[in-house]
């Protein structure tokens, strides 16, 4: 869930999405009852919006794209790159007006339940898509299911760490990463008095203030009472950690346009020595000034822990299926395909991205980067989101409270009591 951020600039990428949405009259319909085709036998026209960084992850999947229509040579397969930031309410409004929905989404992990609640997704049990079901992650897994059924296939998933620039820190006499986030104050603060950089980069994002919350104890909600979490002194005192490191210059007064641009360009041009961020920058990092010519001056660490524990989102993406496609069968077989453990090892080995399935670790490619074992430890501090059909509405809310404390405008406490008067409103018949 890194992307309010991901600039990708797309008015053209947007027309083309409109006129290339499956569905239409045009598309080939399978040639048997959804689900039980013989895959050779399997014909149409498959739509993907695949909302993955256009620049640095797309090419990627157009190849898997093209490994998949030479395989299954009746299929054809339009590519379309849909900007993470529009994907959610593009879809909605596409799937809403039964016209424009592509046949398969790329979703983000927290918008399944809801597309699943208001009938926009296909159940997968029974089908071809859902392939091998026991070979993935249960929290990946679970992200997919509504009411006892499964409605995405895990595509990748990840969480936040604390990326860090080895030779800054070492400039400010710390020849490891900080543990606590009492240690990152000090490590930040010494980074700016001695190494010349500033200490920490915010991205001001609803996703990445999780950490500083579940580190203190707090959390969103309670699904099991159905209650309001957001502003309890345990989630406020997350939010005051993140008050402090900005007063106190740990970390500058962060961007609130383009935020993740800006803290994340800081970070790989050398000019701040630590960010939280997913193994979705790895990439892009290694292209950065500080680090293209020294990868090994690239660090990765869980996040730092407070009072509580270190704590970290579960993200990543899921593929989803259209319950209006008129390809079911052919989705169903490219969704196979791209969730394969096979296919997962393909990603992770050409882009660091961390597979869904475990057995895909163990496939030559994956190994062969060596990013994806360093994620390692900080995907053991993931901490698994509510999945709820509301659960992708929740960050709105919070990313305003956010920018309102980072720009000086409120104080944790009256903004995470906002945000909990928020939720209520979306939250029918919970407390707080």
């Amino acid at each position: 869930m890194r992307r309010r951020i991901s600039a990708v600039a797309a008015a053209a990428a947007l027309a083309l999405a409109v006129s290339a949405c499956g569905g239409e009259d045009t598309a080939t319909q399978p040639s048997a009852p959804a689900g039980s085709a013989n895959a050779a036998d399997v014909s149409g026209q498959v739509t993907w919006w695949d909302t993955s960084d256009a620049t640095n992850e797309g090419p990627a999947f157009q190849e898997l794209v093209k490994e998949f229509q030479a395989k299954y040579p009746k299929i054809t397969v339009n590519y379309v790159n849909v900007p993470f930031a529009d994907a959610q309410n593009k879809f909605k409004t596409a799937a809403q007006s039964g016209s424009g929905a592509p046949d398969v989404l790329r979703a983000e992990v927290g918008w399944v339940a809801e597309f699943a609640s208001l009938g926009y997704l296909a159940p997968l049990d029974g089908t071809q898509a859902l392939d091998a079901p026991e070979d993935f992650l249960p929290s990946p897994l679970g992200s997919g299911k509504y009411d006892g059924k499964t409605y995405a296939i895990p595509q990748v998933t990840d969480t936040l760490g604390l990326l860090y620039n080895k030779e800054l820190l070492k400039k400010a006499g710390h020849d490891a990463p900080p543990k606590t986030f009492e240690e990152l104050k000090q490590v930040a603060l010494d980074v700016k008095s001695k190494a010349g950089a500033e200490g920490l980069a915010l991205n001001v994002d609803a996703y990445f203030l999780l950490p500083f919350i579940y580190g203190e104890g707090g959390d969103l909600l309670d699904v099991n009472t159905k209650k309001i979490t957001v502003a309890s002194p345990q989630s406020v005192a997350g939010v005051k950690v993140v008050e402090d490191l900005i007063k106190s210059g740990a970390a500058p007064k962060p961007a609130i346009q383009d935020s993740y641009t800006n803290a994340e360009t800081a970070f790989k041009e050398g000019k701040a020595a630590m960010i939280f961020n997913g193994p979705w920058s790895n990439t892009s990092n290694l292209d950065g000034k500080a680090f293209k010519d020294d990868p090994d001056n690239f660090g990765i660490a869980p996040v730092p822990a407070g009072s509580a524990k270190a704590g970290s989102p579960t993200g990543g993406h899921d593929y989803a299926v259209y319950a209006g496609s008129k390809n079911l069968d052919a989705s169903y077989l490219f969704v196979k395909f791209m969730a394969s453990a096979e296919t997962q090892a393909k990603v992770a080995g050409k882009l660091g991205l961390l597979p869904a399935r475990p057995s895909a670790y163990d496939l030559p490619e994956a190994k062969a980067n060596d990013m994806v074992a360093r994620w390692k430890e900080p995907m053991a501090a993931a901490v698994e989101r509510p999945w709820i059909p509301e659960g992708g509405q929740l960050f709105q809310p919070l990313l305003e409270g956010y920018q309102q404390m980072a720009t000086g405008e409120n104080a944790a406490e009256p903004v995470l009591q906002n945000v909990a008067k928020a939720y209520q409103g979306l939250l029918k018949g919970w407390s707080l």
